[in-house]
């Protein structure tokens, strides 16, 4: 790897700054390709680009920046998009600082601005020396994310299809699962989901195998699939649906027959049980019928110091006697045939005894 330290005024950076959606955000007289197919959208806050601007108005020296260099004789931001970006728009007038833009600025502060250096190294070598550069490099303001890293690891034109579909404020993905998904699309979060459900958990290997296909419609159009699926299987959205791994259920029940109506009536009345303390497991639950999810309320200690002096300290079944620590409350009737998780239900069981009735 070989690495140049450079100054750039911003005169020359800001030369035929363009941020459009189909050519991407190019700067530096068109060489620069300020955001490549790994690096996330803008992301900088008011106070962040405004602290960038501050700096640069004041003189002061900003961190250094690393450009890669390519074949092509371009160039390519591997750190430091955020400011780069922050510094265009604000001499191209899309923001004002201290209630100015870069127009109503005089003369010669103008110039000072446009005459202001920012260090940059200039890296050149091959694309895994490049990406090796990046994960060490880009650790200043907003952390990485582990999808971030593997677009990098794995550009090409696959990332830069699914991106765009995933990836953008607004995208595709957004506009059908918006109340579905969480996280953020240009943190990657969408995008980090879609692989997880389509791999299921393998994302490395699914973007090794998929990097320079020419575009993402295979996972486009599996994500269609697990959300149709959703709305088709659970008509009526509740809060609760947003975050749930769709997917998963999806891979795993979308070939069974289901029967919405019912599925609702059941999730309406699972709903109002105060028993069920996680109500997105209800999802889980109305599939594959694992109580797990549903993370039943718990007898409280009150409820079993109570049921435990009512036995006088004996196993509700074997009626051996037994320290309070050694022994687990039960539901004489259990949840799923109608029991509730009040004293009346209350029995307490030597841990024995309670897996036995457990593993009926």
């Amino acid at each position: 790897m070989k690495i140049t330290l450079k100054e750039i005024t911003v005169r020359d950076l800001v030369q035929n700054y363009q941020d459009q959606a189909e050519n991407g955000v190019t700067g530096y007289g068109g060489k620069l390709d300020i955001r490549p197919p790994y690096q996330r959208e803008f992301i900088y806050k008011d106070k962040q680009r405004e602290a960038v601007i501050d700096t640069v108005s004041k003189n002061f020296p900003l961190n250094v920046m690393y450009w890669a260099v390519r074949p092509d004789g371009g160039f390519e931001v591997i750190d430091g998009q955020q400011r780069t970006i922050s510094i265009c728009q604000y001499v191209q007038g899309e923001f004002a600082f201290d209630m100015l833009y870069f127009h109503n600025l005089t003369q010669d502060k103008q110039e000072q601005i446009l005459n202001y250096k920012l260090m940059v190294y200039f890296c050149e070598g091959s694309d895994s020396e490049k990406l090796d550069w990046f994960k060490t490099i880009n650790i200043a303001g907003e952390e990485l994310t582990e999808q971030e890293l593997r677009n990098a690891v794995y550009h090409g034109s696959w990332v830069y299809d699914a991106k765009r579909y995933f990836s953008k404020t607004g995208c595709p993905a957004y506009g059908i699962a918006g109340d579905y998904m969480a996280g953020s699309p240009i943190r990657q979060d969408y995008l980090e989901t879609a692989l997880n459900w389509i791999s299921k958990g393998n994302i490395e290997i699914y973007m090794a195998n998929h990097q320079h296909d020419p575009n993402a419609n295979e996972l486009w159009l599996y994500f269609q699939n697990v959300i149709n699926w959703v709305k088709v299987t659970f008509p009526k959205y509740r809060k609760e649906m947003k975050g749930i791994e769709w997917g998963n259920l999806f891979n795993h029940f979308n070939k069974l027959p289901q029967d919405a109506n019912k599925l609702e009536q059941e999730i309406s009345v699972l709903m109002q049980d105060d028993d069920v303390t996680n109500k997105k497991g209800i999802y889980y639950f109305v599939l594959g019928r694992k109580e797990k999810y549903l993370n039943i309320r718990a007898f409280s200690t009150t409820m079993k110091r109570t049921a435990y002096e009512k036995q006088k300290g004996k196993c509700a079944i074997c009626k051996k006697t037994f320290e309070i620590e050694k022994m687990e409350a039960d539901h004489i009737t259990p949840w799923h045939a109608g029991g509730k998780t009040e004293l009346s239900n209350c029995q307490m069981l030597c841990r024995e005894c309670n897996r036995r009735k457990s593993g009926k």
